[in-house]
């Protein structure tokens, strides 16, 4: 995805506070802070290409050190100015990095220090998760916080197929594979028109 100077200079100030906050927080593995730039960030652009031009809130769950959200955020922040992003991240010093984010960035984004199934319901055009629970766990979450005609984007690891089949036996839905460019065993999923089986 190209990105404008003006949003590049923001994604490397980002970079800058997750390498200062890491030494002090577990944001990130100290082995993927080396390729952070494609191992986080590339992955997390890879959902903002994928985002609905009409959609106006985002919601992302277990933001962690704020991917994909605040990754999202930032990219979208001149293509779609209206887009409002939630991250959901119960973790209160992760919550205080995404937080000085926003503010260093000069990006809003609404950090929710909560658990996310205690968060109340959302109803957002886009939910997203990255590496935080499996499937049939998402959708409940999804169920919870995504708009009736909303969608939902879930990064998963090379176990992708198993996780899938085993949210089949419990829910109907929509869904289509992109494949990672970052991660040829990775992929996100689009889930669409969820409803309990």
């Amino acid at each position: 995805m190209n990105v404008s100077r003006e949003t590049q200079v923001k994604l490397d100030l980002y970079l800058d506070l997750l390498r200062k906050w890491n030494s002090k927080i577990n944001l990130i593995s100290k082995s993927s802070l080396q390729d952070a730039v494609n191992r986080h960030f590339d992955d997390s652009m890879q959902v903002a290409a994928l985002a609905p031009v009409d959609a106006f809130t985002w919601a992302d769950f277990g933001s962690g050190g704020g991917f994909p959200g605040a990754v999202v955020a930032i990219v979208l922040r001149d293509v779609s100015p209206k887009l409002k992003l939630t991250l959901v991240e119960s973790d209160q010093r992760k919550a205080a990095f995404l937080r000085t984010v926003s503010r260093e960035t000069k990006v809003p984004m609404t950090v929710l220090t909560q658990r996310v199934e205690d968060v109340l319901p959302l109803n957002s055009d886009v939910v997203s998760a990255r590496a935080l629970a499996p499937l049939p766990i998402l959708f409940d979450f999804a169920e919870r916080h995504l708009a009736q005609t909303g969608k939902a984007f879930f990064m998963k690891g090379k176990n992708w197929k198993d996780d899938l089949e085993t949210a089949q036996n419990q829910w109907n839905f929509r869904w289509e594979v992109h494949k990672s460019v970052t991660n040829p065993e990775a992929v996100i999923l689009e889930i669409g028109e969820l409803c309990r089986a």
